[in-house]
């Protein structure tokens, strides 16, 4: 007898993946007929204006076509300048106290080529924290519009948790509402202009800028 339409779900890696998609939707029913913990927080806006010697040159303004797109909590923008005026880091976080209604961080790889930024690097690295002992994981990515050119950090940061990959950060998102009842997280992107020739000497600058600024910032992520 010839194989049917579905004869596929006799695979057992079919019927393995089957079975972790209904566990998913039925522990995600469960989490979802409990109340969300929202754990209180300072609000963005608090950020220090001195970050590790970097200093706060200018503030910026998210435009509301932005944040209506976003939907967002919680947003920061800004500009530090590094302790020798000579580079300028752009600080851009987005929190979200809630997933559940839908709600996430839109990844920087979708939205900066809608912009008409165009990846030259796509990668990942790991910035050790100064007093932290293992380092995070942070994703570059290295933008270019005609002649200009940027390098962006960013990663997702929940629970007392950083973490780069989207994929990754998706499973965490299950497992915190399971375990912890809650499923807030933020955005955390840095960009940094650079030249053609200059790019080594941009990321090292975007890195020491993360280095400065996670310490200061972190009390106001989740």
């Amino acid at each position: 007898m010839g194989a049917g339409p579905f004869s596929f779900l006799q695979r057992r890696e079919c019927q393995i993946l089957t079975v972790v998609l209904v566990l998913q939707s039925v522990c995600m029913y469960l989490v979802l007929q409990r109340e969300e913990h929202i754990p209180p927080r300072q609000k963005l806006s608090f950020t220090p204006d001195r970050l590790g010697g970097w200093v706060k040159s200018q503030e910026g303004v998210v435009e509301k076509e932005v944040q209506d797109v976003l939907k967002a909590d919680d947003l920061l923008s800004r500009t530090y300048a590094s302790p020798d005026g000579r580079r300028l880091a752009s600080l851009f976080v987005a929190y979200f106290e809630s997933q559940r209604t839908g709600k996430a961080p839109h990844s920087p790889k979708n939205c900066l080529p809608g912009a008409g930024w165009l990846p030259t690097v796509t990668d990942e690295i790991e910035v050790q924290i100064p007093g932290d002992a293992a380092p995070i994981p942070v994703n570059r990515y290295v933008i270019q519009k005609g002649n200009s050119q940027s390098v962006v950090l960013y990663w997702y940061h929940s629970y007392n948790r950083v973490v780069a990959s989207e994929y990754s950060a998706k499973i965490w998102l299950v497992l915190d509402s399971i375990r912890q009842n809650r499923s807030d997280t933020a955005l955390v992107r840095v960009v940094m202009n650079s030249r053609p020739d200059d790019l080594d000497a941009a990321t090292e600058a975007c890195v020491r800028f993360v280095q400065a600024s996670y310490p200061g910032l972190r009390p106001y992520l989740p």
